[in-house]
């Protein structure tokens, strides 16, 4: 009986760190990395950022199933290549931006609802093996619904001299790459934008305004539209435009009194 007890707690032994081991091996092969928490504008879009690695040889794109699905139902679909599975709320609204051959695989949501929130986790089936799958239930990401979009964020001098050129910056942050959102002025001049990547998931778009006041741009306003995707509009407001016009006249005031008294002295 003492024999076939130990023989027991053996085989349990036995068991208890192979499984350790092997969970341990299994979950360094398939990993996954993404945001655990976005922001998104309702009626705009966001995107998930989303990387994964798996055992074995690296597949190309089309040998790799790429699915989304909520974290407590996984047959509740929100992305998959057939669209008839995916569910029908989503129909339409999802799709990859990444390719998986490349180990991308972020996904896309359009047209966001105030009750997308997730959270939302990624399944990858390698097409070599029906053992080949995995779905990462412990990264998932949880979405934070914005239901009005923030003010742009509007830099620039309040008074600026006449005749000197004007620069005026205008930024605004964002999750929808796919779509830059549009900045536009009230007054005229050369605008340029620039784009960039503030990492995890956020983007920034800057526009920068420069032109040259003249008097009639004095105690005016200048005024930079944001206009994001799905139609969501959001304004910031300079303002008043203070051109020193009389500092100005004073310093040539100033300047024509001491060459008079220059010449006058020479004159003497």
């Amino acid at each position: 009986v003492k024999n076939q007890s130990y023989f027991m707690q053996c085989i349990y032994f036995y068991h208890y760190y192979f499984a350790v081991i092997c969970a341990g091996v299994f979950a360094d092969v398939w990993k996954a990395h993404v945001e655990p928490e976005m922001e998104a504008l309702v009626s705009s879009c966001v995107v998930l950022p989303c990387s994964f690695k798996y055992p074995g040889q690296e597949q190309p794109s089309d040998r790799i199933r790429a699915i989304w699905h909520t974290k407590d139902n996984w047959d509740d679909i929100i992305f998959h290549k057939d669209p008839t599975r995916v569910k029908d709320s989503f129909k339409g609204r999802t799709k990859l931006i990444g390719s998986l051959g490349r180990s991308n695989c972020s996904l896309e949501i359009d047209e966001v609802k105030n009750h997308d929130n997730g959270p939302y986790c990624f399944r990858v089936e390698l097409e070599t093996s029906q053992k080949d799958k995995y779905s990462f239930v412990k990264n998932c990401v949880s979405i934070k619904m914005i239901e009005q979009a923030s003010k742009p964020e509007l830099q620039a001098e309040q008074s600026v001299p006449e005749g000197e050129p004007a620069v005026f910056k205008c930024s605004v942050r964002h999750t929808c790459p796919s779509y830059q959102p549009t900045l536009t002025w009230s007054h005229t001049g050369k605008a340029t934008i620039n784009i960039k990547d503030i990492r995890h998931g956020n983007w920034e778009t800057e526009s920068v305004l420069t032109f040259v006041p003249q008097k009639e741009d004095d105690h005016t306003s200048i005024t930079c539209t944001v206009k994001h995707h799905g139609n969501v509009e959001e304004q910031a407001t300079l303002s008043h435009i203070l051109i020193p016009v009389i500092s100005c006249l004073g310093s040539a005031l100033l300047f024509g009194l001491l060459c008079f008294f220059i010449v006058k002295k020479r004159y003497k």
